[in-house]
């Protein structure tokens, strides 16, 4: 019987463990295959079989790369992404212009999502895609080309490019703000009303009333009584249909304003010590449409003032 050229294990073998050591995930690297999680942890176990080694460390509630996992990671990454190149070049195709965003989900729905079309009509050969969450990811180990996060200028480091800055105020449905058994005209008037918070999330700190108050010298208000949020998005819902009064962040709040679904019954505001800042992965910088939409957000940032 001949014997084989070269001894390697199955290819799908090897996506599996190359997706879960990216992730360090298997549920995440399923997640990308279309497999299940149990798929790719036999994947990976008869990758381990084979060797006859451990590739990743199975810790409580985690997954790191063993010793020998790391050394068949760099070879595997090199060679998958050399098979990549040369299906493509055989195939004749042309690679596919996308853009990776990842943000938080409040700046996502509020202010990047409905501005995102005027980006996609003038290049409607790239794919965006936005991942909004409140979890920071690494951008170069992610494959995400962008990040849009809250930070201060100390945070944003010398690489970060600046959107725009923020101020909170009180914002209230306008149905609300004419109730006239219940006015809205001087912040004392916040203890007839439903207050509502957020609980956790870049920045929540700047959302929680105490401190505002304590400006007015209101401390120690009991308003009538309290909600509580996780995601800043659901909180303005919750406001535009009349629940109670939240502290907006502006500008991110200024298309809703525009439109009446929102009012300011004051103008008193806490300027934030964070901004908005764009923070781009090392591949991305090799990506001409990348620097299309990182021109197109600049331009956008700078329409806000």
């Amino acid at each position: 019987m001949r014997n084989r050229q070269y001894d390697l294990p199955p290819l799908d073998q090897l996506e599996a463990f190359e997706a879960a050591a990216r992730h360090l995930s298997f549920t995440r690297a399923g997640d990308e295959l279309a497999l299940t999680q149990s798929a790719v942890s036999r994947q990976v176990a008869a990758l381990e079989a084979f060797y006859g080694a451990p590739l990743f460390k199975r810790l409580h509630r985690a997954l790191r790369l063993s010793d020998e996992g790391q050394l068949l990671q760099h070879t595997v990454v090199e060679v998958l992404q050399q098979l990549h190149q040369a299906s493509v070049a055989l195939r004749g195709e042309k690679r596919k212009k996308t853009v990776v965003v990842t943000t938080t989900a409040g700046f996502a729905g509020l202010w990047l999502i409905p501005r995102l079309a005027g980006f996609t009509a003038s290049h409607p050969d790239v794919d965006v895609h936005i991942s909004a969450s409140n979890t920071v990811v690494n951008l170069n180990r992610d494959g995400v080309d962008i990040g849009i996060r809250y930070h201060t200028q100390e945070a944003a480091g010398a690489e970060g490019v600046r959107l725009f800055g923020e101020v909170v105020l009180p914002v209230c449905s306008p149905k609300l703000r004419r109730d006239p058994a219940r006015p809205l005209k001087a912040p004392q008037d916040l203890r007839q009303h439903c207050l509502l918070h957020m609980d956790g999330g870049p920045g929540s700190q700047l959302l929680e009333w105490p401190p505002w108050l304590r400006a007015m010298n209101l401390e120690g208000l009991k308003p009538a009584s309290v909600l509580h949020f996780s995601m800043y998005d659901q909180m303005i819902q919750a406001v535009v249909n009349g629940q109670g009064v939240a502290l907006g962040r502006l500008p991110l709040l200024n298309d809703l304003i525009a439109q009446r679904k929102l009012v300011t019954p004051f103008k008193s505001s806490v300027v934030s010590p964070r901004s908005y800042y764009l923070l781009q992965s090392d591949a991305s910088r090799k990506k001409p449409e990348v620097r299309e939409f990182l021109a197109w957000l600049v331009a956008e940032a700078g329409a806000v003032g």
